[in-house]
C-alpha cells in the first residue's frame, strides 16, 4: 500500500444553512474550490502528484449530492485525471475523509454509462453495473478495485445524445441497431 501523508489543511468557514446566512450567496462546489485551490497555492503544491480527493461533506443534497470533490478538483485547476470521493459521517466527515485517505481506499474510480431512456430494466442495470466494475478492476490488474468503483447508470432525456452535431434519440439508435445485426 502506499502511504498516505498529511502535510497541510484548510477548514471551511461555518455558517447557518438559511436566507440571511453568512455563506447563503456561496454554493458548495466555490466553497470546496476555494478550498482547494488555497491548498495548491499555499503549499506550492503540483496536483499531477495527487491520487484522489477526499471531502467529508455531511448530508450531500441538492448542489452537493454529485461527485463534488472531482468537480471541485478540475474548478480549482487541478489535472483531469484527479479523482474525488466524498465521506457522509455527520459530524465526523472530516475525520473520516482522512481515514479512508489514510486506509488506501480512496483511491476510486468513477463510471458514468449513458444509455437511451428504459432500454435496460433491473437486471439489465445490475448486470452492466457488475460488468463495468469487472472491467475497470481487470484494466487495473487489482481484484480489489471493484470495491472502489462507482458505477453511475444515467437515462438520457429522449434526443439528449448527440455525436458529430447530429442528436440521437430511440428511432434513430433503432436504425443504427439495425444496421448492426
Amino acid at each position: 500500500m502506499t502511504d498516505a501523508y498529511i502535510y497541510d489543511h484548510v477548514r471551511t468557514p461555518r455558517g447557518k444553512g438559511r436566507a440571511e446566512g453568512a455563506l447563503n450567496e456561496i454554493t458548495p462546489l466555490q466553497l470546496s474550490t476555494q478550498v482547494l485551490m488555497a491548498l495548491r497555492d499555499r503549499s506550492h503544491l503540483d496536483t499531477a502528484l495527487i491520487d484522489d480527493v477526499v471531502l467529508g461533506i455531511v448530508s450531500p443534497i441538492g448542489e452537493q449530492g454529485s461527485v463534488l470533490p472531482r468537480s471541485a478538483a478540475l474548478n480549482a485547476g487541478y489535472g483531469d485525471g484527479v479523482p474525488g470521493v466524498q465521506v457522509n459521517r455527520f459530524c465526523a466527515s472530516g475525520l473520516e475523509a482522512v481515514n479512508t485517505a489514510a486506509d488506501g481506499s480512496a483511491r476510486t474510480v468513477r463510471v458514468q454509462v449513458l444509455t437511451p431512456p428504459g432500454v435496460l430494466n433491473r437486471a439489465g442495470q445490475k448486470q452492466l453495473v457488475s460488468d463495468a466494475t469487472r472491467i475497470v478492476a481487470e484494466a487495473c490488474g487489482d481484484p480489489t478495485q471493484a470495491r472502489r468503483t462507482w458505477v453511475l447508470l444515467t437515462e438520457a432525456a429522449e434526443g439528449g445524445w448527440g455525436i458529430a452535431g447530429t442528436a440521437f434519440g430511440k428511432e434513430e439508435f433503432a436504425a443504427l441497431a439495425a444496421k448492426k445485426t
